[in-house]
């Protein structure tokens, strides 16, 4: 049978685009449909906007520590409307990006929604189209709990595109986004309060990791509050909010962003047409090649629930376009040791298993951990502390954890990433010189297990 397309992707975001691009370059014929923008959550309304968020926010502390330094300047004035402004202005400018990569590999860019007809066509704009594959890349959604009230909540869509910064802000949740958007809006100035159900924030992270950026957070003035959770929220006639929690208590403030969780974007996508499954979660359940249980329709990134990380969907998106078009350059996507960063103030860099990961594998581990104050603020008033940690197979000697909070956390455990992924031991890290004066050195520095 002859098809309009070899490979027909519905939605253009990190997985979908990468898919798309190399599929193309193998020389099968491909098309993109997207109902939204492109370049998807991470580009438009996730990690790209988030962190140049994240960057404004820390220039407070810069100007403050400045004067440590022998500058003097007058008071500092943030303006909203400006970093919301500049930001769009990028997100424009990737948006067009997306789109010149796409139109220049190849690929047949359809600007509209996709629903699935059966496993072989797609409809959109009134058109049908028929593909050898489907390929289903639409992302996640936040959601919102259905408490009384809950619409006068924002998520994080909305928190991009706030008209004005809120004085007072009550973040809900206890994952990447929450303690990530907490420290924007303190950084910015905000009366800031962090609630989550739980006993502490960032559920499987290392437990220092944990409590260290809990400390962290306190000191720099976020209001934290766990084992706590809305049962209702009341706006007032002044266009305040109030919060009542389920122990009675209540908080009034201006902001309620709830970041507790993202569902598969599924929405009116046609899979009652055919016989893909859901796990239990919810997701679009796949094997190990992506592959539903319609076998011509694949899937890929946050819409099968496994790691939802932006790096993570363009692996498994390079990883459909190899094995379809150029299966002799087709490699499985290696889900140990992937590394990743939470862009909170400060930030979190981790690779690797936790310490309660390991030996809940059954390692016998050697704990490496350095607490130190950085080198930048030490003619500062600031008693802010970085936090490093190795964990170690004591049997192998094998560094098969790498955990760091502290200022470029990310940037740094990049590069380590790459030695722990190739299977570096503890002798190595410590044979390895340092480069002096900085924070990384200390890595390879750390001589004395903490416990094992």
């Amino acid at each position: 049978m002859t098809y309009d397309f070899d490979l027909f992707v519905i939605g253009a975001g990190s997985g979908g685009v990468r898919a798309a691009r190399f599929a193309a370059g193998y020389g099968a014929r491909v098309a993109v449909a997207e109902s939204r923008y492109l370049g998807g959550t991470c580009v438009n309304v996730g990690c790209v906007p988030k962190k140049l968020l994240v960057y404004g926010a820390h220039f407070a502390e810069d100007f403050e520590q400045a004067q440590s330094f022998g500058w003097s300047m007058g008071k500092a004035n943030f303006d909203w409307t400006t970093l919301i402004t500049n930001k769009n202005r990028e997100i424009e400018r990737l948006n067009g990006i997306y789109r010149n990569l796409l139109v220049n590999s190849g690929v047949t860019l359809l600007e509209g929604h996709a629903k699935i007809l059966d496993e072989h066509s797609v409809e959109l704009g009134g058109n049908r189209f028929s593909a050898k594959h489907i390929l289903i890349a639409t992302g996640g959604w936040p959601q919102i709990p259905e408490v009384p009230g809950h619409e006068h909540a924002i998520g994080s869509n909305e928190v991009f595109f706030l008209p004005q910064l809120p004085k007072r802000v009550l973040v809900i949740g206890g994952g990447y986004i929450a303690v990530e958007f907490a420290s924007i809006f303190n950084g910015l100035g905000a009366q800031t309060s962090l609630l989550y159900r739980g006993e502490l924030f960032l559920r499987g992270f290392d437990s220092a990791v944990r409590k260290h950026l809990q400390e962290e957070l306190t000191k720099r003035g976020v209001d934290l509050q766990f084992n706590s959770d809305i049962a209702r929220i009341d706006k007032q006639a002044d266009g305040s909010l109030h919060a009542t929690l389920k122990d009675g208590r209540r908080i009034e403030t201006d902001c309620i962003f709830y970041a507790t969780g993202r569902r598969p974007m599924l929405d009116n996508l046609g899979l009652e047409n055919t016989h893909v499954a859901l796990d239990d979660r919810g997701f679009i359940k796949v094997d190990e090649q992506y592959q539903t249980s319609t076998p011509s329709i694949l899937a890929v990134g946050d819409v099968i629930g496994r790691v939802q990380l932006t790096p993570v969907a363009l692996a498994e998106g390079m990883a459909v376009a190899r094995r379809l078009f150029k299966p002799d350059e087709y490699r499985e996507v290696d889900y140990r040791m992937i590394p990743t960063a939470v862009f909170s103030l400060p930030n979190i860099g981790t690779v690797g298993l936790s310490e309660e990961q390991a030996k809940e594998e059954g390692y016998s581990v050697s704990v490496y951990e350095s607490r130190f104050r950085p080198m930048k603020l030490t003619l500062t008033d600031s008693q802010e502390r970085t936090l490093m940690k190795l964990v170690v197979d004591a049997k192998t000697d094998r560094v098969i954890g790498c955990h760091m909070v502290g200022p470029e956390a990310g940037e740094i455990v990049q590069g380590l990433a790459v030695a722990i992924k190739a299977g570096a031991t503890k002798q190595i890290f410590d044979d390895t010189i340092g480069v002096h004066p900085t924070a990384a050195e200390e890595f390879v520095t750390m001589r004395t297990p903490v416990a094992s």
